[in-house]
């Protein structure tokens, strides 16, 4: 795991003095990604600063020849095969580092090489001869990508951080924001800065020298149900491929730990990784809150087990406590509120492991979240005449919030490319148009995944779920915390199965596999029987077990009003309007935590990098800006 921030200069500009202490002032921002010692790339065009988190991984992960620079961040899963294939056309392979060899393997496949490179990556080429830098993510992504491109220069990171530093002024990106506020994150390509943009999963980008970035997409995931394999034969080849995939991201040396909740994902990955490392420990997060701790399921999964479980509590004052350092790590807004939990955790973890497998991926795959189940509930709903169906949806227009049965006729009525945005879904178009003082009508979320639908309009609709929250529910929120947060403790999380063969078994699976008998995941928790301890198997998903809905009544209320009125948002939001959620919220039986939660997090951001009330790194000689309290009353 690595840290980089480069700058790639137009013709008529050079490197000063001053801009290359600031380029490493940039990099000095993400060095809990990179906090081994510094190294620079320096080329009449080009200039690079790189580090890793120790010196092993960051001599495998650049090189510098005559022709190709070649800078990585992540590990690629299938080296050892790639060699193998290769090693009759190069030599010396062995001895060379991955990078060198993905030098070697560029100069003969060119770009057709970044769908054969299986991993987590991000990965720079620089072509010296013809002048061109090529930006590459891995197909999941699970590793992040930023630049920045002007008149003068084209800036590219690890983080978006490194970038804005190198910005003269700082906007916000409208569209980001209308999007941030359904989709509770920024989805890609977009960030909340306006001018920088983040490289989606997939996709390289070409920058010639001289000329304007170009995007192409070299892999594109897809789900392809075969019905002529058997229910055992399916069992029998996720376990094969589980049981390799975890195998491969175990390190061969150091530490290893593994988070551990209640549920399948995290179960499975334990047991079988503990076949392989029986040293193995396991961490878990919970809280107080009656309902939302899964710690006392997980201690019972590691005992019977027979590994160690390490667990940590988590209280509201810490909790909010964190809130302005984890915001600050993810460079742009993020709602999901397990963020902060998954950053306790990390920093827990990095005190025992370096390593750490997570269940990442399980729910997008084989069908883990409950809302999949929500086309079959439909079913015979849906085929009634349209008529009948809008006369549902005018009546539930009059029907009161909270009013059981409202949600039903609503969804039932409206159609699933209209309704279903991702596994979250906050404010919808006109409830934006409330309190947003700038409304954008086409900024709609509908027209941000009407081309994945288009992708999977043959799809069953619990797959077009699926595909869906594959393309963007997944790396905008999932995968961004998991790097996020644990890259901020220099911890190196590893997830199984999100791994090219895993996802090869699992876009095979019929629908009626993954939902049945009344559960989600079905094959795999077959696939699980006789592997996790029995009372696994059919545990009931938690969600989000983060008590914000009780905080935001009593603990956190005081908090969240001082948190509104300080906030210079004013010229963005009508208070009013928010303040009026949260006294709603905390009066009555409705919950709206998740709405005001989303405004929350965008206005401690606006803080951070609009109003710069936070400082979380000193520069020498240069004096720390004001630090204001987050703490509830």
């Amino acid at each position: 795991m690595c840290g980089f921030v480069g700058v790639l200069l137009n013709e008529g500009f050079i490197f000063n003095q001053e801009y290359t202490v600031d380029i490493q002032k940039a990099h000095e921002l993400i060095g809990h990604r990179s906090s081994y010692r510094k190294l620079y790339v320096d080329d009449p065009h080009m200039s690079l600063v790189y580090g890793g988190l120790n010196e092993r991984k960051q001599a495998r992960s650049i090189f510098q020849g005559s022709r190709y620079t070649v800078v990585m961040d992540g590990k690629i899963y299938n080296e050892s095969y790639l060699r193998d294939v290769y090693g009759k056309t190069m030599d010396s392979l062995s001895n060379q580092s991955i990078a060198e060899f993905i030098a070697h393997l560029f100069h003969l496949e060119g770009t057709r090489l970044f769908s054969l490179l299986h991993g987590t990556y991000t990965l720079m080429i620089w072509e010296k001869v013809e002048k061109t830098l090529y930006g590459v993510r891995d197909q999941f992504g699970k590793k992040p990508l930023y630049y920045k491109e002007n008149e003068m220069e084209f800036i590219f990171a690890s983080e978006k951080k490194s970038i804005t530093y190198l910005t003269d002024e700082l906007l916000i990106n409208e569209e980001a924001l209308q999007q941030y506020l359904s989709f509770q994150y920024v989805p890609s390509p977009l960030t909340m800065t306006e001018g920088i943009k983040k490289l989606s999963p997939g996709y390289f980008f070409m920058k010639r020298w001289e000329q304007p970035v170009e995007l192409y997409q070299y892999i594109k995931p897809s789900f392809r149900p075969y019905n002529r394999t058997s229910e055992i034969q399916m069992v029998e080849r996720i376990q094969e491929v589980l049981f390799d995939s975890i195998g491969t991201h175990l390190p061969k040396h150091g530490t290893v730990g593994s988070f551990l909740s209640g549920g399948i994902d995290s179960s499975f990955i334990a047991a079988i990784a503990r076949e392989k490392r029986p040293d193995i420990k396991t961490f878990s997060v919970g809280f107080m809150e009656s309902g939302y701790s899964e710690v006392e399921l997980a201690k019972r999964t590691a005992d019977a087990l027979n590994i160690d479980n390490i667990s940590y509590m988590v209280s509201a004052e810490e909790y909010v406590e964190h809130i302005p350092e984890v915001i600050w790590h993810m460079d742009d807004p993020l709602a999901d509120p397990s963020c902060i939990s998954l950053f306790i955790g990390a920093k827990e973890a990095k005190k025992h492991v370096d390593v750490i497998l997570s269940g990442e991926g399980a729910d997008e795959l084989f069908g883990g979240y409950n809302i999949y189940r929500e086309p079959n509930s439909l079913r015979f709903v849906t085929q009634l005449p349209d008529a009948i169906l809008q006369m549902f949806l005018r009546i539930a227009n009059i029907i009161p919030d909270g009013v059981r049965g409202k949600s039903f006729m609503e969804r039932a009525a409206t159609p699933l490319h209209k309704r279903y945005i991702g596994n979250a879904k906050i404010f919808e178009e006109q409830q934006k148009q409330l309190f947003l003082k700038t409304f954008h009508v086409n900024y709609s979320y509908e027209e941000w995944t009407k081309p994945f639908y288009q992708d999977a309009k043959d799809y069953h609709p619990a797959e077009q779920m699926q595909y869906i929250d594959l393309n963007t529910w997944l790396p905008g929120n999932i995968l961004l915390k998991a790097d996020k947060m644990s890259m901020a403790h220099g911890l190196d999380l590893r997830m199984p199965f999100l791994d090219e063969e895993v996802f090869e078994v699992a876009r095979r699976i019929p629908v009626d596999k993954k939902i049945a008998n009344g559960t989600t995941k079905a094959i795999l928790r077959k696939s699980a029987i006789g592997i996790v301890p029995n009372h696994v198997i059919y545990q009931k998903k938690l969600g989000f077990p983060v008590p914000i809905n009780q905080w935001l009544k009593h603990e956190m209320y005081g908090w969240a009003i001082d948190l509104i009125e300080k906030s210079d948002t004013d010229y963005l939001f009508d208070k009013s309007y928010i303040k009026d959620l949260l006294h709603h919220h905390r009066s009555s039986r409705l919950d709206h935590s998740r709405k005001i939660w989303t405004v929350l997090m965008f206005m401690v951001w606006h803080q951070i990098y609009m109003e710069k009330a936070y400082s979380f790194i000193d520069f020498p000689n240069e004096q720390a800006r004001e630090t204001l309290s987050l703490l509830p009353y």
